[in-house]
Formats: structure tokens, C-alpha cells, sequence
């Protein structure tokens, strides 16, 4: 993985000489651990484990402080600095033996830290450059490939576990915790991000959080899902209905939803834009005058985060590339009745799209 690791810095390497720029500044958590390895969360959002400075001359860096020094030296062999007292002062001198010109993460620097940074580093001209690296983490390699094959792979056997374990009387918490218990036991790191468990009339909630509602006789039971598996998660919805008569409004719904994804997936290929896609999703639900319960965007990147580039907005000229993991998630949402998602994940290929 190393080598990985050093080939990605690489390619941000000659990002940087393209536009002239000496060195970059990484503070955010998972481009941190794109390009080194190291430290793919922090522990809130008011600490960090570090930074990263990629340099156009190759002199990259660690800088951390020492709960975490042996980690780093086992990632970047003599090329770790240890900040013990004055943190600012510390990636000011850094950056300054690489260059006068610094790229930096305008999204993932405090305020705080930036006025402090900039301070002691008033010699230097910082640029704004979040696009960098998030332009290199829309295309997955065959090694991320195969960890979200991995990663999916295991979210498709929970969801097929959970239906045949949904039974009356579970309250949202009871199932939530089932699902978790079930991701560890079989392989996952962690969940990708809390469950989404939704009974009845809480699945009108996109985001809805576990609570004490009961599945009663019947039940619409929305699930919304994801694990974390050798670092790249997975995120898959199921709308299910519990009951021994089926209910209409459910069914009309759910086959909405299914068209809506239908026409999303069918439309996906190399070089269509996805806001073009977007329209065709949104089409279907116009075309039954519903469009106005369709409260979010079709879909996003998925990879070390649950929600990555690229994005579906409605105005996105992005277009899909093969490499490109994303999500297609057509859904409609009625208050005081429920709502009905359906997610699936596609890998962009050469010639079309796989679903994961």
C-alpha cells in the first residue's frame, strides 16, 4: 500500500507544478489518508491527528503530534515533525522550507487555526485548492474497486438477513442495533455512518433517527445502511412493508421509486452528465404529478466517505467517468404516512454501469 500511497501523491505532484504551486497543505481527514495512509478519521471535529504537506519536489511530510509519532514514522520513514508546543509556528516552518507558494484546503482549516497559520506564515502566498485532491478520489482504483466490492458485498448479505429478521413488536433501536452487531460480526471496521431505521410514519424523514417506534401489524420499515470495510464503505436503502395484507398506497409508491431508479440506471454511461441523469429520475415521479415528495438529490460518491464526489445536483455539468462509484437513490416522502427509498450503488465501467 505504500507505493499506492506514494503514486497518489504523485499525481498531486504534478497537479501542483502544473499551476506553479510549491507545496499543499492536506487537513482534511480522509484526503489525509488517500494520500498517506495515515489516520483516516479525527477524533472530533475540534482535533486532528495532523497534516499532510505534499511538495512538488517530492520533500513530503508528516506533522503531528506524539500520541501519534510511531504510527507516522512506520507511513513516512524520517519525514514525520512532531508539534509538542506550538502547533502553528510548527506547520508555518515546515511549509516554509518547501516553498512560497501553498495550496491549502480552504473547506477543512478552521478559522481559527488559519488566522493563527497565516500569521506566523505571513511570507508565504496561500491558494485555495480543495479541488485537488477530491478530483483525484472520483476515480477508484482496482485496489478500492475490490475493497468496495468487498464493502457491498457484505451490505447486501445484511439486508437480505435483516428482512427475514423484521418482526413485530422490534422497536427501530432493537433493529439498528441488530444491524450493527451483524456488520461487525462479519467483517466491517464500523458502520459508514449511523443506521437509518424508520418505521411507518418516521420514513417520511429522509434521515430519519432510530427511536422507539414499533413495527405493529402492518409496518412500512425503511432501512438505510452502509459498513466500513478495509477503509471504503458501502450505502444501500430497502424499503420493506410487514403485514399479512399488502397495502395499495405502499405498492403504488415502491413501484414509483423502482421506475424513477430504472430510468436513472438505464441513462448511466461514460460521458452523460449528471444532472442529465438526475432529469430522467425526476421525470418518471413528474410523469405521476409526485414530484414535489421527492425531497433530495438522486445520488452521490461513495468511497473512504459515505458522501463524496461526485454529486447529482440538479445544476451539476460533471459527467460520469469510468472509475466513478456512485449512488442512485430515487425516493418519495409523505408526512404523517411514510416514505419509500430505494438505493443501489454502481461502479461506471468502460461500457456502462455494474451495480455493487
Amino acid at each position: 500500500m505504500k507505493n499506492t500511497y506514494r503514486k497518489r501523491r504523485d499525481a498531486l505532484r504534478r497537479k501542483l507544478c502544473e499551476r506553479n504551486l510549491d507545496a499543499m497543505l492536506i487537513s482534511y481527514a480522509a484526503n489525509r489518508y488517500y494520500l498517506s495512509g495515515f489516520e483516516l478519521h479525527d477524533v472530533q471535529f475540534n482535533e486532528t491527528a495532523g497534516y499532510l504537506l505534499v511538495a512538488a519536489d517530492g520533500r513530503d511530510m508528516l506533522l503531528t503530534d506524539g500520541r501519534y509519532e510511531e504510527v507516522a514514522e512506520s507511513l513516512l520513514p524520517g519525514q514525520v515533525r512532531i508539534y509538542r508546543h506550538n502547533k502553528g509556528e510548527t506547520v508555518a516552518g515546515a511549509l516554509r522550507s518547501l516553498g512560497k507558494k501553498i495550496a491549502y484546503e480552504a473547506d477543512a482549516l478552521s478559522a481559527k487555526f488559519a488566522s493563527e497559520l497565516f500569521a506566523y506564515a505571513s511570507d508565504l502566498a496561500f491558494v485555495p485548492g480543495d479541488s485537488l485532491v477530491s478530483a483525484l478520489r472520483l476515480i477508484k482504483d482496482a485496489q478500492e474497486i475490490a475493497a468496495l466490492e468487498r464493502s457491498f458485498a457484505l451490505n447486501h448479505a445484511l439486508l437480505s438477513w435483516i428482512e427475514k429478521e423484521l418482526a413485530f413488536g422490534q422497536s427501530e433501536t432493537e433493529i439498528a442495533w441488530k444491524i450493527e452487531s451483524y456488520f461487525r460480526e462479519h467483517g466491517a471496521s464500523e458502520l459508514a455512518f449511523p443506521s437509518i431505521v424508520a418505521v411507518n410514519a418516521n420514513a417520511s424523514l429522509p434521515h430519519a433517527q432510530p427511536g422507539a417506534s414499533v413495527v405493529t401489524e402492518p409496518s412500512l420499515v425503511l432501512i438505510d445502511v452502509g459498513c466500513r470495510v478495509d477503509g471504503y464503505c458501502s450505502d444501500q436503502t430497502r424499503t420493506f412493508w410487514l403485514g399479512s395484507t399488502r397495502d395499495e398506497r405502499f405498492e403504488t409508491t415502491k413501484a414509483r421509486v423502482a421506475e424513477a431508479q430504472r430510468a436513472a440506471i438505464d441513462a448511466m454511461k461514460p460521458g452523460v452528465r449528471l444532472c442529465d441523469i438526475a432529469a430522467k429520475a425526476k421525470a418518471v415521479f413528474e410523469k405521476y404529478g409526485v414530484a414535489d415528495a421527492f425531497l433530495h438529490s438522486l445520488g452521490h460518491g461513495v468511497g473512504l466517505e459515505t458522501h463524496e464526489g461526485p454529486s447529482f445536483a440538479k445544476n451539476a455539468e460533471d459527467v460520469l467517468l469510468p472509475g466513478m462509484v456512485v449512488t442512485v437513490e430515487p425516493g418519495l416522502y409523505y408526512p404523517n404516512w411514510g416514505g419509500v427509498r430505494i438505493e443501489h450503488t454502481v461502479l461506471v465501467e468502460e461500457n456502462g454501469v455494474r451495480v455493487l
